[in-house]
C-alpha cells in the first residue's frame, strides 16, 4: 500500500470519525441534555452565579413536571433568556402568601427544607400577600430559592407547560460541587 493511499484511509477515517461524534453531539444537545449556566442569585443557597448545569429534556416527555422540581423555562417577558426556578404550584392547585411570609398550596402551609428557616416570601405585583389564585391547566406557578432577589410567578404569573425546557439535572461546574441535582422534595403540605 502507498504512502498516499494510506494517508488518505487514515484522513477518512478522522473524518468519519469527526462526523459521528457530532451527529451524537447534535442528538444529544437536541433531545437529551442541554447545558444551562446560572446567572444571578435568584436559586441562592442551593445553586450558585456562574454554575453551570445539564438540563434533562427526556423526563418531561414522559411525564409532567413535579413540585419542588428545579426547572429551565423561557423567560416570560423576554424569550431570549432561559430562567432556572423551582415548581411550587402545581395546574389545578391554588397558592398563597401569608402574612407571615409563608407559602400555602391548596391552603396548606408548603414545607420548603431546602430553604433556610429565616428566608421570607414576600408577594409581588401578581401574587399579593393575602390573595389566593388559581392555577390553570398547563400551567405552573414558580419561584427562585432566594425570595428576596427572585423575578418569579409572584411577579410575572404562570409558566405554561410548553415553555419548559426541562428538569435541572446535573452541575458539573465548578467542580467542587459537581453532582446531581436534587429537588429536595418537600416533606409535605403540612407544617
Amino acid at each position: 500500500m502507498s504512502f498516499f493511499r494510506r494517508v488518505g484511509t487514515l484522513f477518512l477515517d478522522v473524518v468519519e470519525t469527526v462526523v459521528i461524534a457530532l451527529a451524537i453531539f447534535v442528538i444529544a444537545y437536541l433531545f437529551l441534555f442541554q447545558p444551562h449556566q446560572v446567572r444571578g442569585s435568584s436559586m441562592y443557597p442551593n445553586l450558585h452565579d456562574a454554575d453551570y448545569l445539564l438540563t434533562d429534556k427526556i423526563s418531561y416527555r414522559l411525564s409532567q413536571p413535579k413540585r419542588d422540581d428545579v426547572v429551565i423555562f423561557v423567560a416570560p417577558k423576554n424569550e431570549e433568556y432561559d430562567y432556572i426556578k423551582r415548581v411550587i404550584g402545581l395546574p389545578g392547585e391554588s397558592v398563597s402568601i401569608t402574612e407571615d411570609y409563608r407559602v400555602k398550596v391548596n391552603n396548606e402551609i408548603l414545607s420548603e427544607p431546602y430553604l433556610p428557616s429565616d428566608f421570607k416570601t414576600f408577594g409581588g405585583t401578581f401574587l399579593e400577600a393575602g390573595r389566593t389564585i388559581n392555577i390553570p391547566q398547563d400551567e405552573y406557578f414558580v419561584l427562585g430559592d432566594n425570595r428576596s432577589h427572585s423575578s418569579d410567578s409572584r411577579e410575572w404569573g404562570f409558566v405554561p407547560r410548553k415553555n419548559i425546557i426541562g428538569k435541572a439535572w446535573f452541575r458539573y461546574w465548578p467542580v467542587s460541587q459537581m453532582g446531581l441535582i436534587s429537588s429536595q422534595k418537600s416533606a409535605s403540605l403540612n407544617q
